[in-house]
């Protein structure tokens, strides 16, 4: 087969479409025929050398990817060959093939094609993992979450909306914003130009936001503490903002707020077993009914991931960007 390779970390150039050996399905794991993956923040660091795969799992950039079920592995039920997937990954998902733990697998949805479920996996389980099972964002409440226009932002507008939430988005331009407000997202702020701690606090009648979804870490620390209501929670899923600052106890104490931080891709293959099967449960049937959707900027061939990877380093697209193996 043939799969994405970094022979030397560096620019988008550093990744080599080359003939690997195809991956063979372990005990409860199946082999994936690979229709398309999806681009993550991840697979940009791991391209630059600086996010290493877990041990022993596949050396290939791409967290998700959808396709048919080629191959079941030993001790595998409930999944049969020819059966359109997609799933959760480590990694792989840059390939023609992949090898997928049982439990990552989820069906893909009524009325969505194949190769757009590849945009599915990696932003339900990061959004239904952090803003609902960790923060437990409630009816009437204000989710604030920032980069609203990317993959996990649309995502979660879409699901916080689907439960009653109230939505706050930044974004760095109009047109990204008008695009969360058809969406659905309430409350529209352009980070570049506007205060978002004050827009949030103005448009909540000074209460702030209940729950925080933030990519940006180091960066919006302090601001996004001023940001939370009472009993607030941040989740911080990412640190594009850096990974070192300082933190007034006082105000955390004052609020009564809590703050995590999670990462997904190193879980233990039980703990992404068990947000996968929370996902099928709450997040598939708004998917099936067409209350939710996947929302695809583009896509591009998988032999040209580099062209892929330029567009989200740039921050040109909306949603996910997809790479297609035919």
């Amino acid at each position: 087969m043939h799969a994405i390779t970094i022979p030397e970390p560096g620019g988008p150039e550093a990744l080599v479409w080359d003939e690997v050996p195809d991956p063979v399905p372990g005990e409860g794991e199946v082999l994936v025929e690979v229709a398309a993956g999806a681009v993550n923040r991840a697979d940009i660091l791991q391209r630059q050398g600086l996010y290493d795969p877990p041990p022993g799992t596949s050396p290939y950039p791409g967290l998700e990817c959808s396709g048919r079920i080629a191959a079941l592995g030993p001790g595998v039920s409930g999944w049969a060959v020819g059966d359109e997937v997609c799933a959760l990954l480590s990694g792989g998902g840059y390939a023609e093939k992949a090898a997928v733990p049982a439990g990552q697998l989820l069906p893909v949805p009524k009325g969505i094609g194949l190769t757009q479920a590849a945009a599915l996996p990696e932003v339900t389980c990061t959004v239904w993992s952090n803003v609902f099972m960790v923060a437990h964002l409630r009816p009437a409440e204000t989710l604030l979450v920032h980069g609203g226009s990317s993959g996990i932002g649309t995502m979660a507008i879409q699901l916080a909306k689907a439960v009653g939430a109230k939505v706050a988005v930044t974004a760095g331009t109009q047109e990204k914003l008008d695009r969360c407000a058809e969406l659905g997202a309430d409350i529209l702020v352009n980070y570049r130009e506007q205060d978002f701690v004050a827009e949030v606090r103005k448009a909540t009648d000074g209460a702030g936001a209940d729950v925080i979804l933030d990519n940006m870490g180091a960066k919006y620390l302090d601001r996004n503490v001023r940001t939370l209501a009472v009993n607030g929670r941040l989740a911080i899923i990412g640190m594009q903002g850096g990974i070192k600052a300082e933190l007034n106890i006082a105000t955390l104490l004052t609020k009564r707020a809590a703050i995590s931080a999670t990462s997904l891709r190193a879980r233990p293959l039980g703990e992404k077993a068990a947000i996968v099967a929370a996902v099928r449960e709450h997040v598939w049937p708004l998917l099936d009914a067409g209350h939710v959707r996947p929302v695809v900027d583009r896509e591009l061939p998988m032999s040209d991931a580099a062209a892929a990877h330029r567009v989200v380093e740039e921050s040109a697209h909306v949603g996910k960007v997809l790479l297609v193996t035919s």
